[in-house]
């Protein structure tokens, strides 16, 4: 048995050495795995956290061109209603005293005349006024609409590029 013993032995030997040759080049390998995941992951991460980045500062910056147009909007809205308001003010003492010049005519001829001249005058001075209107209007839009504008651009240049 002995003999038995010294002949298996050396077969024991080899087969322990390449069992363990294979698991170090097994650990090895593993290792190796572990680190390229690890690595893998961590890019991931890094990627993710700047496209949550780039995406909340391309939110900021949307929300302040909302605010920026929100902004030129009222403004315009605003000069609007004070340029209404002047105007009709204005027409109405206008108006007034146009009445009151008309109330002081001594002939029928100059009652005419007085209105014709009222009336010619005050279409004169409202279309003057619409046109005003209209360019502040055309304005304000324009305004309004300047920071979506750019926003967008801004947006489609990067998806260009991005491609």
């Amino acid at each position: 048995m002995a003999d038995a013993a010294e002949t298996i032995k050396p077969t024991v030997e080899t087969v322990t050495k390449a069992v363990k040759a294979q698991g170090e080049q097994f650990k090895a390998q593993s290792e190796k795995v572990q680190a390229a995941g690890t690595q893998a992951l961590k890019e991931g991460l890094e990627k993710s956290t700047a496209a949550f980045g780039e995406l909340s500062a391309q939110s900021k910056q949307n929300l302040e061109a909302l605010t920026a147009s929100a902004t030129a909007a009222q403004k315009g809205a605003e000069a609007l209603s004070a340029q209404a308001l002047s105007y009709g003010k204005t027409s109405w003492e206008t108006g007034v005293a146009a009445a009151q010049t008309i109330a002081k005519a001594r002939s029928v001829q100059e009652l005419i005349e007085l209105q014709t001249s009222y009336t010619k005058s005050a279409m004169e001075t409202y279309m003057a006024e619409m046109t005003k209107m209209t360019e502040t209007l055309t304005a304000s839009v324009k305004d309004s609409f300047q920071p979506i504008n750019a926003r967008v651009t801004a947006s489609v240049e990067k998806f260009q590029a991005a491609r």
